[in-house]
């Protein structure tokens, strides 16, 4: 889970070639639950915290060589303040995420975590003067039953770690309105490399403070060639998958690319019942349509905000 935190439908992006970015889109929605997939297999030698140590540092050590041959699209600080809290952003973000597929169903994780784009129209009204209409509003406070209706039948099996994937889109929200900013003077592939390298260096540092207590699990053996098989599978998927995304809202309106994000969770499902034997039950589906529905008429309304008034390129392209 968890695409590239430098992209999101609130950004406006000029359209280039709209058919390219969709298939760039589906091709990383359908990369992403792998990747998931990935960490939860790993999850069961490690903990959280080592998974997504692990993850960042194998996703950080894949982008040196994309960085290098898109060098040309590098603009702007890497390293600076913003994109340091950015990073401390996904820690939190990954590290609830992936605590939450060691316990429940990734379907189930992901549907929670994907009231993020709920959460984020009502953050952005607070904190970025960006007004929400009533029919938005409406369908924001019916997606967030919809997740009530996930987590209530979730909470009473897995307990309080239901409440992570909500952490976990909290997290992710903010950074979107972080790095809504941070992306006027700096390019997709700047800020994401940015995040990226403090991101691995704040999970190695909290592996160190950890590895104190009686905590364990942070790396894999040196014989344990199976896990650090799949740490560099994990990384590669998600370096793959977030240079899609970021060549996807390159060349197609975001608003046009929005709704592929919820294949997302149709891929997290069909690979959580082959992969584990995990699938929703009734009341949990119903509670994932819910969320579905009303993410998609905010992104509806989005775009008919949009055609109101001429595409702007974003800043830093």
């Amino acid at each position: 889970m968890l695409q590239s935190p430098t992209l999101h439908p609130l950004q406006i992006t000029a359209p280039a070639r709209p058919n390219a970015g969709m298939l760039y889109m589906i091709a990383a929605m359908l990369l992403l639950p792998v990747g998931d997939t990935f960490a939860k297999l790993i999850s069961e030698t490690l903990n959280p915290v080592g998974v997504t140590m692990c993850r960042v540092l194998a996703q950080a050590l894949l982008l040196v060589p994309i960085a290098f041959f898109l060098r040309h699209r590098l603009r702007g600080a890497m390293f600076s303040p913003v994109l340091a809290l950015s990073g401390i952003l996904l820690i939190i973000s990954l590290t609830s995420l992936i605590s939450a597929f060691a316990v429940m169903p990734i379907a189930t994780a992901i549907a929670i975590f994907f009231v993020e784009p709920l959460i984020l129209t009502l953050l952005a009204g607070f904190l970025l003067g960006e007004t929400a209409g009533p029919r938005r509003l409406i369908a924001v406070g019916i997606g967030l039953v919809g997740a009530l209706i996930v987590i209530r039948p979730g909470f009473s099996t897995y307990g309080w770690v239901t409440i992570l994937p909500l952490i976990s889109a909290v997290a992710y929200a903010l950074n979107m309105i972080l790095l809504k900013k941070a992306t006027v003077t700096r390019s997709a592939l700047t800020v994401q490399c940015g995040t990226t390298v403090y991101a691995a260096v704040g999970l190695v540092l909290l592996s160190m403070a950890l590895s104190f207590t009686p905590m364990t699990g942070f790396v894999p053996s040196t014989a344990d060639t199976s896990t650090w098989l799949l740490v560099l599978c994990a990384g590669a998927v998600a370096a793959i998958s977030f240079v899609m995304i970021a060549e996807a809202y390159r060349t197609a309106d975001a608003t046009a690319l929005a709704p592929f994000q919820y294949l997302e969770i149709m891929t997290a499902t069909a690979l959580g019942f082959l992969v584990f034997g995990d699938f929703p039950d009734a009341l949990t589906g119903v509670g994932i349509a819910i969320i579905l529905g009303s993410g998609i008429y905010i992104f509806h309304r989005e775009g008919q905000s949009d055609t109101s008034a001429p595409r702007r390129k974003r800043a830093g392209r």
